[in-house]
C-alpha cells in the first residue's frame, strides 16, 4: 500500500509510527535497504526527509530521488557517514540474514544523534511453525522462516535487546509489528485464493514479525 495514506493515521502501522516521529527535514538510514521497498514506503509517509541507505547487494537505481546509498558488507565495514549524524534508523528484516550483528549495532550507536532512535524489525520465532505455501503457491511467499533460504537464525528481541544494550544503546520497547489494515481484510482474504495480498493480510493477522526500537542514549 501507499503510504502516503498513512499521514493522517500512521499508528495503523507499526513501522509507520515510528517514521512518523522522525524530526522534519531529518536525515534517516535504512540498513538492508534491499530492492528500496521500505524507503519507497518511507519517502511516500515523509517526503522531506533526506535520506541514506546501505545494503551489500542493493539496487540503487530503484530509490527514492536523492537518496544516498553506501555498498558495504554489514559484518566487517564501517560504515562512512559521520558521527551523530542521523536522525533515525530502520533495519528491517536484516538481522536474520548475517551471522555477526556486532558491528551493525556499533554503527548504529555511533550513527544516532543522542536521544534518537533505531527500529529493527525481524522474523518473530512463531516462524519457525507456520506452514509453507503449497500447490500452486509453493514458493511465492515466505511464510517459513527457512522459506527464504538467505535466512541464518532468528534473532529474538531477548537476544537483541541484550547485544544492543552492549553496544551503548538503550531499549525502550519491542513487540509485534503489525499493519492493521492488512490484519482488518484477513478474514475476508482467508476464504479467497492464494495471493501476495492474502499471504500479506496473513502475516499481519498472526504477527509474523517482531520490532525492537532503542535510542542512543541522550
Amino acid at each position: 500500500m501507499n503510504w502516503k495514506w498513512l499521514r493522517p493515521a500512521p499508528w495503523l502501522d507499526t513501522r509507520a509510527r515510528f517514521v512518523a516521529v522522525t524530526p522534519r527535514k531529518g536525515r534517516l538510514l535504512d540498513i538492508g535497504s534491499s530492492d528500496g521497498e521500505t524507503l519507497g514506503h518511507i519517502a511516500e509517509l515523509r517526503p522531506d526527509l533526506r535520506l541514506f541507505a546501505t545494503d551489500l547487494e542493493g539496487r540503487p537505481e530503484r530509490y527514492p530521488t536523492g537518496c544516498e546509498f553506501h555498498r558495504g558488507d554489514l559484518q566487517t565495514t564501517p560504515l562512512p557517514w559521520p558521527d551523530a549524524s542521523l536522525d533515525a534508523i530502520t533495519c528491517m528484516h536484516q538481522i536474520e540474514h548475517l551471522h555477526d550483528i556486532t558491528l551493525l549495532l556499533r554503527e548504529a550507536a555511533r550513527l544516532l544523534k543522542p536521544g534518537a532512535e533505531i527500529y529493527f524489525e525481524t522474523p518473530h520465532p512463531k516462524s519457525l511453525k507456520i506452514p509453507s505455501p503449497t500447490g500452486k503457491s509453493a514458493g511465492s511467499f515466505t511464510l517459513n522462516f527457512f522459506d527464504d533460504a538467505t535466512h541464518v537464525r532468528v534473532v529474538t528481541t531477548g537476544q537483541l535487546a541484550k547485544e544492543a544494550e552492549a553496544a551503548g544503546l538503550e531499549v525502550l520497547r519491542s513487540g509485534v509489528s503489525r499493519n492493521w489494515l492488512f490484519t482488518a481484510a484477513y478474514p475476508c482474504l482467508a476464504l479467497m485464493p492464494d495471493s501476495r495480498k492474502k499471504f500479506t493480510s496473513f502475516i499481519h493477522w498472526i504477527g509474523w514479525s517482531a520490532y525492537l526500537i532503542a535510542r542512543r542514549p541522550k
